[in-house]
Protein backbone atom coordinates (compact mmCIF):
# COMPACT_ATOMS: atom_id res chain seq x y z
CA UNK A 1 0.00 0.00 0.00
CA UNK A 2 1.20 3.40 -1.01
CA UNK A 3 1.62 5.70 2.24
CA UNK A 4 0.17 9.24 1.75
CA UNK A 5 0.83 10.40 5.09
CA UNK A 6 3.56 13.35 5.26
CA UNK A 7 4.75 15.52 8.16
CA UNK A 8 3.10 18.50 6.89
CA UNK A 9 -0.61 17.05 6.71
CA UNK A 10 -0.11 15.41 9.94
CA UNK A 11 0.28 18.83 11.58
CA UNK A 12 -2.20 19.93 9.19
CA UNK A 13 -4.73 17.64 10.83
CA UNK A 14 -4.33 18.92 13.98
CA UNK A 15 -4.86 22.52 13.01
CA UNK A 16 -7.73 24.32 13.41
CA UNK A 17 -9.23 25.35 9.72
CA UNK A 18 -9.22 28.33 7.82
CA UNK A 19 -12.23 30.66 9.79
CA UNK A 20 -15.40 31.13 7.08
CA UNK A 21 -18.19 33.44 6.41
CA UNK A 22 -20.93 31.08 5.97
CA UNK A 23 -23.72 31.68 6.04
CA UNK A 24 -23.50 34.36 3.43
CA UNK A 25 -26.30 36.58 1.69
CA UNK A 26 -29.26 37.37 2.97
CA UNK A 27 -30.55 37.12 7.10
CA UNK A 28 -32.73 33.96 7.78
CA UNK A 29 -35.89 34.22 7.51
CA UNK A 30 -36.82 37.44 5.45
CA UNK A 31 -38.68 37.77 1.90
CA UNK A 32 -34.57 38.34 0.30
CA UNK A 33 -33.48 35.05 2.20
CA UNK A 34 -36.29 33.36 0.11
CA UNK A 35 -35.74 35.39 -3.03
CA UNK A 36 -32.31 33.70 -2.95
CA UNK A 37 -33.42 30.38 -2.79
CA UNK A 38 -35.89 30.67 -5.23
CA UNK A 39 -33.04 32.14 -8.29
CA UNK A 40 -30.82 29.23 -6.95
CA UNK A 41 -32.88 26.45 -6.83
CA UNK A 42 -34.18 27.31 -10.25
CA UNK A 43 -30.73 26.23 -11.49
CA UNK A 44 -32.04 22.61 -10.84
CA UNK A 45 -34.35 23.04 -13.89
CA UNK A 46 -32.01 24.65 -16.59
CA UNK A 47 -30.98 20.75 -17.90
CA UNK A 48 -34.41 19.69 -18.65
CA UNK A 49 -35.43 23.05 -19.94
CA UNK A 50 -32.37 23.65 -22.60
CA UNK A 51 -32.98 19.95 -23.36
CA UNK A 52 -36.42 20.36 -24.45
CA UNK A 53 -36.75 23.46 -25.62
CA UNK A 54 -33.70 22.14 -28.39
CA UNK A 55 -34.75 20.81 -31.33
CA UNK A 56 -31.35 19.49 -32.07
CA UNK A 57 -31.21 17.26 -28.93
CA UNK A 58 -34.55 16.08 -29.18
CA UNK A 59 -34.21 14.68 -32.35
CA UNK A 60 -30.45 13.61 -31.48
CA UNK A 61 -32.15 11.74 -28.58
CA UNK A 62 -34.98 9.92 -30.42
CA UNK A 63 -32.62 8.96 -33.01
CA UNK A 64 -29.93 7.23 -30.71
CA UNK A 65 -32.98 5.79 -27.97
CA UNK A 66 -33.69 4.03 -31.70
CA UNK A 67 -30.53 3.27 -32.73
CA UNK A 68 -29.64 1.84 -28.93
CA UNK A 69 -32.77 -0.12 -29.02
CA UNK A 70 -32.61 -2.21 -32.44
CA UNK A 71 -28.74 -2.88 -31.08
CA UNK A 72 -30.20 -4.35 -27.99
CA UNK A 73 -32.78 -6.21 -30.03
CA UNK A 74 -29.92 -7.63 -32.06
CA UNK A 75 -28.13 -8.98 -29.57
CA UNK A 76 -30.95 -10.76 -28.24
CA UNK A 77 -31.26 -12.85 -31.31
CA UNK A 78 -27.74 -13.10 -32.07
CA UNK A 79 -27.63 -14.68 -28.59
CA UNK A 80 -31.19 -15.59 -27.04
CA UNK A 81 -29.65 -16.75 -23.70
CA UNK A 82 -29.32 -12.74 -22.68
CA UNK A 83 -32.83 -13.38 -22.38
CA UNK A 84 -32.83 -16.88 -20.45
CA UNK A 85 -34.84 -16.71 -17.01
CA UNK A 86 -31.40 -17.49 -15.39
CA UNK A 87 -30.10 -14.33 -16.49
CA UNK A 88 -33.14 -12.41 -15.10
CA UNK A 89 -33.14 -10.63 -18.46
CA UNK A 90 -36.82 -9.68 -19.87
CA UNK A 91 -38.19 -6.67 -21.57
CA UNK A 92 -38.49 -4.88 -18.12
CA UNK A 93 -35.62 -5.83 -16.20
CA UNK A 94 -33.22 -4.79 -16.07
CA UNK A 95 -35.37 -1.43 -17.06
CA UNK A 96 -32.06 0.55 -19.13
CA UNK A 97 -31.23 -2.55 -21.05
CA UNK A 98 -31.80 -0.81 -23.91
CA UNK A 99 -30.49 2.24 -23.35
CA UNK A 100 -33.14 4.37 -24.57
CA UNK A 101 -34.77 7.80 -23.65
CA UNK A 102 -33.09 8.89 -20.24
CA UNK A 103 -31.05 5.48 -20.01
CA UNK A 104 -29.18 6.52 -23.24
CA UNK A 105 -27.18 9.79 -21.73
CA UNK A 106 -26.07 12.35 -23.51
CA UNK A 107 -27.20 11.44 -27.42
CA UNK A 108 -24.25 13.64 -28.32
CA UNK A 109 -21.54 11.09 -27.41
CA UNK A 110 -22.11 8.28 -28.97
CA UNK A 111 -19.95 6.47 -32.27
CA UNK A 112 -21.06 7.71 -35.56
CA UNK A 113 -21.33 11.42 -33.79
CA UNK A 114 -18.80 12.20 -31.68
CA UNK A 115 -15.77 12.34 -33.29
CA UNK A 116 -13.88 11.38 -30.15
CA UNK A 117 -14.04 7.98 -31.50
CA UNK A 118 -12.80 8.35 -34.30
CA UNK A 119 -9.92 10.78 -33.76
CA UNK A 120 -9.06 10.17 -30.02
CA UNK A 121 -10.06 6.89 -28.48
CA UNK A 122 -9.72 3.07 -28.91
CA UNK A 123 -12.96 1.66 -26.98
CA UNK A 124 -13.62 -2.15 -26.65
CA UNK A 125 -17.04 -3.70 -25.43
CA UNK A 126 -15.91 -6.39 -23.17
CA UNK A 127 -18.38 -8.83 -21.46
CA UNK A 128 -17.05 -10.92 -18.79
CA UNK A 129 -18.76 -12.75 -15.38
CA UNK A 130 -18.74 -11.83 -11.95
CA UNK A 131 -17.84 -14.03 -9.04
CA UNK A 132 -21.84 -14.98 -9.26
CA UNK A 133 -21.33 -15.87 -12.88
CA UNK A 134 -23.68 -12.88 -13.94
CA UNK A 135 -22.49 -11.62 -17.27
CA UNK A 136 -20.89 -8.05 -17.10
CA UNK A 137 -20.97 -5.59 -19.74
CA UNK A 138 -18.34 -2.95 -20.23
CA UNK A 139 -15.91 -1.06 -22.25
CA UNK A 140 -12.41 -0.46 -22.05
CA UNK A 141 -10.95 3.37 -23.14
CA UNK A 142 -7.38 3.91 -23.85
CA UNK A 143 -5.93 6.85 -26.45
CA UNK A 144 -5.35 6.48 -29.79
CA UNK A 145 -1.64 6.64 -31.54
CA UNK A 146 -0.07 5.79 -28.21
CA UNK A 147 4.15 5.36 -28.65
CA UNK A 148 5.23 1.52 -28.23
CA UNK A 149 5.80 0.92 -24.22
CA UNK A 150 3.60 4.05 -23.22
CA UNK A 151 2.25 2.88 -19.68
CA UNK A 152 -0.89 4.37 -18.45
CA UNK A 153 -2.27 5.13 -15.33
CA UNK A 154 -6.06 3.21 -15.04
CA UNK A 155 -8.98 4.32 -13.46
CA UNK A 156 -11.96 2.31 -13.24
CA UNK A 157 -15.54 4.36 -13.30
CA UNK A 158 -18.60 2.51 -11.51
CA UNK A 159 -22.47 3.85 -11.96
CA UNK A 160 -24.83 4.96 -9.27
CA UNK A 161 -27.72 2.69 -8.50
CA UNK A 162 -31.60 2.75 -10.03
CA UNK A 163 -30.92 1.66 -13.00
CA UNK A 164 -27.89 4.65 -13.77
CA UNK A 165 -26.52 2.67 -16.88
CA UNK A 166 -22.74 3.33 -18.45
CA UNK A 167 -23.49 5.80 -20.89
CA UNK A 168 -24.62 8.15 -18.65
CA UNK A 169 -20.43 8.18 -17.32
CA UNK A 170 -19.22 8.02 -20.84
CA UNK A 171 -18.49 11.98 -20.24
CA UNK A 172 -16.07 11.38 -17.59
CA UNK A 173 -14.66 8.08 -19.77
CA UNK A 174 -13.93 10.86 -22.52
CA UNK A 175 -11.97 13.46 -20.28
CA UNK A 176 -9.90 10.67 -18.72
CA UNK A 177 -8.95 9.34 -22.13
CA UNK A 178 -7.85 12.93 -23.10
CA UNK A 179 -5.92 13.27 -20.34
CA UNK A 180 -4.16 10.15 -20.97
CA UNK A 181 -5.30 7.14 -18.96
CA UNK A 182 -6.34 4.18 -19.63
CA UNK A 183 -10.29 3.59 -18.62
CA UNK A 184 -12.70 1.16 -17.83
CA UNK A 185 -16.67 2.02 -17.69
CA UNK A 186 -19.59 -0.69 -17.17
CA UNK A 187 -23.04 -1.39 -16.14
CA UNK A 188 -23.37 -3.11 -12.29
CA UNK A 189 -25.18 -6.63 -12.38
CA UNK A 190 -28.71 -5.66 -12.30
CA UNK A 191 -28.54 -2.81 -14.27
CA UNK A 192 -28.24 -1.79 -17.81
CA UNK A 193 -26.46 -4.41 -20.73
CA UNK A 194 -25.61 -6.77 -17.44
CA UNK A 195 -27.57 -9.26 -16.23
CA UNK A 196 -30.05 -8.87 -13.81
CA UNK A 197 -28.88 -12.07 -11.54
CA UNK A 198 -27.21 -15.03 -11.44
CA UNK A 199 -27.49 -18.13 -12.73
CA UNK A 200 -28.43 -18.71 -9.37
CA UNK A 201 -30.81 -16.08 -8.96
CA UNK A 202 -28.56 -13.69 -6.52
CA UNK A 203 -29.86 -10.02 -7.24
CA UNK A 204 -28.22 -7.00 -9.01
CA UNK A 205 -28.40 -2.94 -8.17
CA UNK A 206 -30.24 -1.87 -5.54
CA UNK A 207 -31.99 -5.63 -4.35
CA UNK A 208 -28.21 -6.40 -3.56
CA UNK A 209 -25.96 -3.53 -2.55
CA UNK A 210 -22.84 -5.73 -1.99
CA UNK A 211 -22.79 -5.65 -6.04
CA UNK A 212 -21.17 -2.26 -5.67
CA UNK A 213 -18.21 -3.01 -3.50
CA UNK A 214 -17.43 -6.96 -4.71
CA UNK A 215 -18.69 -6.02 -8.39
CA UNK A 216 -16.52 -3.56 -8.09
CA UNK A 217 -13.58 -5.39 -7.28
CA UNK A 218 -14.77 -8.18 -9.61
CA UNK A 219 -14.18 -5.11 -12.42
CA UNK A 220 -10.58 -4.31 -11.20
CA UNK A 221 -10.09 -8.14 -11.53
CA UNK A 222 -10.52 -7.71 -15.26
CA UNK A 223 -9.61 -4.81 -15.98
CA UNK A 224 -5.84 -5.71 -13.94
CA UNK A 225 -6.13 -8.77 -15.91
CA UNK A 226 -3.78 -9.83 -19.00
CA UNK A 227 -2.86 -12.84 -21.56
CA UNK A 228 -0.80 -13.61 -19.21
CA UNK A 229 -3.13 -13.92 -15.79
CA UNK A 230 -6.80 -14.40 -17.51
CA UNK A 231 -9.21 -13.36 -15.25
CA UNK A 232 -10.23 -15.93 -13.01
CA UNK A 233 -14.40 -16.08 -12.58
CA UNK A 234 -14.80 -16.28 -16.79
CA UNK A 235 -12.98 -19.71 -16.55
CA UNK A 236 -14.99 -20.93 -13.12
CA UNK A 237 -17.72 -19.70 -14.78
CA UNK A 238 -17.35 -21.36 -18.12
CA UNK A 239 -19.92 -23.40 -20.04
CA UNK A 240 -23.10 -21.59 -17.96
CA UNK A 241 -23.83 -19.77 -20.95
CA UNK A 242 -23.10 -19.91 -25.01
CA UNK A 243 -22.45 -15.97 -24.48
CA UNK A 244 -18.41 -15.31 -25.68
CA UNK A 245 -16.39 -13.69 -23.11
CA UNK A 246 -13.72 -11.22 -23.16
CA UNK A 247 -11.09 -13.75 -21.43
CA UNK A 248 -8.72 -10.78 -20.41
CA UNK A 249 -8.47 -6.48 -20.53
CA UNK A 250 -7.47 -6.37 -24.25
CA UNK A 251 -5.94 -3.19 -23.59
CA UNK A 252 -3.92 -4.57 -20.63
CA UNK A 253 -0.54 -3.28 -22.68
CA UNK A 254 -1.17 0.01 -22.06
CA UNK A 255 -1.75 0.02 -18.61
CA UNK A 256 0.86 0.74 -15.25
CA UNK A 257 -0.21 -1.49 -12.63
CA UNK A 258 0.77 0.38 -10.18
CA UNK A 259 -1.25 3.57 -10.48
CA UNK A 260 -5.18 2.96 -10.10
CA UNK A 261 -8.03 5.28 -9.80
CA UNK A 262 -11.54 4.94 -8.98
CA UNK A 263 -14.24 7.03 -9.72
CA UNK A 264 -18.02 6.19 -8.49
CA UNK A 265 -21.86 8.10 -8.27
CA UNK A 266 -24.28 7.36 -5.68
CA UNK A 267 -24.35 4.13 -4.52
CA UNK A 268 -21.09 3.81 -6.56
CA UNK A 269 -19.68 6.09 -4.67
CA UNK A 270 -20.17 4.19 -1.74
CA UNK A 271 -18.87 1.70 -3.64
CA UNK A 272 -15.40 3.28 -4.59
CA UNK A 273 -15.26 4.32 -0.20
CA UNK A 274 -15.91 0.41 0.50
CA UNK A 275 -13.09 -0.53 -1.81
CA UNK A 276 -10.06 1.83 -1.34
CA UNK A 277 -10.33 0.79 2.41
CA UNK A 278 -9.94 -3.18 2.03
CA UNK A 279 -6.79 -4.07 3.97
CA UNK A 280 -6.46 -1.17 6.16
CA UNK A 281 -6.47 -1.62 9.96
CA UNK A 282 -10.10 -1.94 11.20
CA UNK A 283 -11.39 -2.70 7.81
CA UNK A 284 -11.99 -6.25 5.63
CA UNK A 285 -8.78 -7.58 3.78
CA UNK A 286 -8.90 -7.33 0.46
CA UNK A 287 -11.75 -9.93 -1.51
CA UNK A 288 -9.84 -9.45 -4.91
CA UNK A 289 -8.23 -12.21 -7.16
CA UNK A 290 -5.50 -11.04 -9.23
CA UNK A 291 -4.05 -8.83 -6.27
CA UNK A 292 -2.41 -10.34 -3.03
CA UNK A 293 -3.12 -6.31 -1.54
CA UNK A 294 -5.91 -3.20 -2.21
CA UNK A 295 -3.94 -1.69 -5.82
CA UNK A 296 -6.25 1.00 -4.84
CA UNK A 297 -4.49 4.65 -4.94
CA UNK A 298 -7.52 7.04 -5.32
CA UNK A 299 -10.74 7.75 -5.68
CA UNK A 300 -13.24 10.20 -6.04
CA UNK A 301 -16.88 10.15 -5.06
CA UNK A 302 -19.83 11.90 -6.57
CA UNK A 303 -22.80 12.13 -3.71
CA UNK A 304 -20.65 11.03 -2.30
CA UNK A 305 -18.03 9.79 -0.01
CA UNK A 306 -18.88 7.71 2.79
CA UNK A 307 -17.60 6.56 5.75
CA UNK A 308 -18.30 4.65 8.74
CA UNK A 309 -18.43 1.09 10.79
CA UNK A 310 -19.85 -1.88 9.28
CA UNK A 311 -24.14 -1.58 8.72
CA UNK A 312 -26.61 -3.28 7.44
CA UNK A 313 -24.43 -5.45 5.53
CA UNK A 314 -22.11 -2.78 4.02
CA UNK A 315 -18.21 -3.48 6.00
CA UNK A 316 -16.73 -1.09 7.57
CA UNK A 317 -15.32 1.93 5.45
CA UNK A 318 -11.96 3.52 7.10
CA UNK A 319 -9.86 6.06 5.46
CA UNK A 320 -6.77 4.82 3.27
CA UNK A 321 -5.80 6.61 0.36
CA UNK A 322 -6.57 10.35 -1.24
CA UNK A 323 -10.31 10.97 -1.43
CA UNK A 324 -12.32 13.51 -3.02
CA UNK A 325 -16.01 14.32 -2.20
CA UNK A 326 -18.62 15.91 -4.94
CA UNK A 327 -21.73 16.58 -3.01
CA UNK A 328 -24.83 18.26 -4.18
CA UNK A 329 -26.70 20.42 -2.41
CA UNK A 330 -30.65 19.03 -3.37
CA UNK A 331 -29.86 15.69 -3.25
CA UNK A 332 -32.13 12.76 -5.25
CA UNK A 333 -35.26 14.07 -4.24
CA UNK A 334 -34.57 17.55 -5.34
CA UNK A 335 -36.08 19.52 -2.38
CA UNK A 336 -36.15 23.64 -2.25
CA UNK A 337 -35.02 24.30 1.11
CA UNK A 338 -37.00 25.51 3.60
CA UNK A 339 -34.38 26.91 5.78
CA UNK A 340 -30.62 27.44 5.89
CA UNK A 341 -28.86 23.23 6.16
CA UNK A 342 -26.42 22.47 8.74
CA UNK A 343 -22.96 24.09 6.88
CA UNK A 344 -20.89 21.40 7.92
CA UNK A 345 -23.35 18.79 6.69
CA UNK A 346 -21.50 17.41 4.01
CA UNK A 347 -17.93 17.31 5.92
CA UNK A 348 -18.41 14.27 7.64
CA UNK A 349 -16.30 12.14 5.74
CA UNK A 350 -13.87 15.01 5.44
CA UNK A 351 -13.13 15.25 8.79
CA UNK A 352 -12.76 11.57 9.48
CA UNK A 353 -10.51 11.45 6.27
CA UNK A 354 -8.33 14.54 8.19
CA UNK A 355 -8.10 12.87 11.08
CA UNK A 356 -6.49 10.22 9.18
CA UNK A 357 -3.54 12.56 8.27
CA UNK A 358 -4.87 11.58 4.83
CA UNK A 359 -5.51 13.98 1.55
CA UNK A 360 -8.88 15.18 1.02
CA UNK A 361 -11.13 17.63 -0.29
CA UNK A 362 -15.06 18.36 -0.37
CA UNK A 363 -16.81 20.46 -2.71
CA UNK A 364 -20.84 21.30 -2.79
CA UNK A 365 -21.36 22.72 -6.23
CA UNK A 366 -24.33 25.74 -6.03
CA UNK A 367 -27.95 24.72 -6.97
CA UNK A 368 -26.60 20.82 -8.05
CA UNK A 369 -28.69 17.87 -7.60
CA UNK A 370 -27.95 14.36 -7.69
CA UNK A 371 -28.02 14.38 -11.40
CA UNK A 372 -25.07 16.65 -12.12
CA UNK A 373 -22.77 13.30 -12.41
CA UNK A 374 -25.06 11.14 -14.65
CA UNK A 375 -25.93 13.38 -17.54
CA UNK A 376 -29.88 12.04 -17.63
CA UNK A 377 -31.97 13.60 -20.02
CA UNK A 378 -35.28 15.10 -18.65
CA UNK A 379 -33.80 14.48 -15.13
CA UNK A 380 -33.02 17.87 -12.82
CA UNK A 381 -29.55 19.56 -12.74
CA UNK A 382 -28.03 22.53 -13.96
CA UNK A 383 -27.15 23.21 -17.21
CA UNK A 384 -24.83 20.41 -19.45
CA UNK A 385 -26.04 20.78 -22.63
CA UNK A 386 -26.38 25.00 -23.04
CA UNK A 387 -25.01 24.33 -27.02
CA UNK A 388 -23.67 22.15 -29.21
CA UNK A 389 -19.49 22.53 -31.17
CA UNK A 390 -18.76 20.24 -33.61
CA UNK A 391 -21.29 17.80 -32.75
CA UNK A 392 -20.58 17.29 -29.11
CA UNK A 393 -22.26 19.41 -25.97
CA UNK A 394 -20.85 22.41 -24.88
CA UNK A 395 -20.01 24.61 -21.54
CA UNK A 396 -23.01 24.18 -18.45
CA UNK A 397 -22.68 24.56 -14.92
CA UNK A 398 -21.97 21.30 -12.87
CA UNK A 399 -20.36 19.32 -14.94
CA UNK A 400 -17.75 21.38 -15.99
CA UNK A 401 -16.64 21.96 -12.57
CA UNK A 402 -16.71 18.01 -11.55
CA UNK A 403 -14.89 17.06 -14.25
CA UNK A 404 -12.00 19.91 -13.67
CA UNK A 405 -11.44 18.87 -10.31
CA UNK A 406 -11.92 15.10 -10.86
CA UNK A 407 -9.37 15.48 -13.25
CA UNK A 408 -7.13 17.52 -11.08
CA UNK A 409 -7.25 15.11 -7.87
CA UNK A 410 -6.47 11.69 -9.80
CA UNK A 411 -3.75 14.05 -11.56
CA UNK A 412 -2.63 14.93 -8.23
CA UNK A 413 -2.00 11.01 -7.49
CA UNK A 414 -1.56 8.81 -10.38
CA UNK A 415 0.47 11.46 -12.90
CA UNK A 416 4.42 11.02 -13.03
CA UNK A 417 6.98 13.69 -13.84
CA UNK A 418 6.51 14.39 -17.52
CA UNK A 419 3.21 13.61 -18.36
CA UNK A 420 0.41 15.84 -18.83
CA UNK A 421 -1.43 16.90 -15.61
CA UNK A 422 1.56 16.35 -13.26
CA UNK A 423 2.79 20.00 -13.04
CA UNK A 424 -0.80 21.46 -13.22
CA UNK A 425 -2.47 19.19 -11.03
CA UNK A 426 -1.76 21.50 -7.27
CA UNK A 427 -2.58 24.42 -9.31
CA UNK A 428 -6.11 23.22 -10.89
CA UNK A 429 -7.13 22.08 -7.33
CA UNK A 430 -6.50 25.22 -6.01
CA UNK A 431 -8.28 27.29 -8.72
CA UNK A 432 -10.77 28.77 -6.49
CA UNK A 433 -11.04 32.52 -8.46
CA UNK A 434 -11.96 30.06 -11.27
CA UNK A 435 -14.61 27.91 -9.53
CA UNK A 436 -15.25 29.70 -6.13
CA UNK A 437 -18.32 31.24 -7.44
CA UNK A 438 -19.80 27.55 -8.40
CA UNK A 439 -19.35 26.44 -4.53
CA UNK A 440 -22.63 26.53 -2.20
CA UNK A 441 -22.71 28.88 -0.50
CA UNK A 442 -24.92 26.85 1.93
CA UNK A 443 -22.86 23.74 2.60
CA UNK A 444 -18.96 24.68 3.00
CA UNK A 445 -16.10 23.35 0.51
CA UNK A 446 -13.36 22.22 2.22
CA UNK A 447 -9.92 21.10 1.74
CA UNK A 448 -6.43 19.43 3.09
CA UNK A 449 -3.90 18.02 1.41
CA UNK A 450 0.01 18.72 0.40
CA UNK A 451 1.12 20.30 -2.74
CA UNK A 452 4.11 18.23 -4.44
CA UNK A 453 6.39 21.03 -3.00
CA UNK A 454 5.48 20.01 0.29
CA UNK A 455 2.90 22.76 1.66
CA UNK A 456 0.42 22.13 3.02
CA UNK A 457 -3.17 23.20 2.05
CA UNK A 458 -5.93 23.34 4.37
CA UNK A 459 -8.74 25.64 3.84
CA UNK A 460 -12.44 25.46 6.35
CA UNK A 461 -14.38 26.82 3.54
CA UNK A 462 -13.02 27.29 -0.20
CA UNK A 463 -16.30 29.97 -0.85
CA UNK A 464 -14.94 31.74 1.89
CA UNK A 465 -11.39 32.38 0.97
CA UNK A 466 -8.45 30.66 1.80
Amino acid sequence: MKMFRSLPLLLGALLPLAADAIPEGPAYPSLAWRLRETANYARTLEAPTEQATNPRFVARLGTQSALNELQYLLRGLADPSWLSRSSGNNNITPLCASYIGPCAGDPFRYPGVDPFYDEEAEVTPVVFQDRGCARISGRVWKPRGLAPGTRLPGVVIETGSLQASEPLYWWMAQALVRSGYAVMTFDVRGQGRSDAQTPSGEAGSNNNPPVFWLGLVDAIDFFRSSVAVPYPHNLACAGLYPTEVTAANPIADVIDASRLGLAGHSLGGTGVSVVQAYGAPGADAWPGVLDAENPVDVIVAWDSLAVGPASNGRPAIVPRVPAMDQSSEYGIFGLTFARPPEPDGHLVAFNAWRAAGLPVTTLTIRGSTHFEWSLIPTFPATSWCPRTVGGTCSGGWGRPMAEHYSLAWLDRWLKLPGEAGFDSADSRLLADADWRERTSFYFRSARSFVTRDGVAQTCGDVRAGC
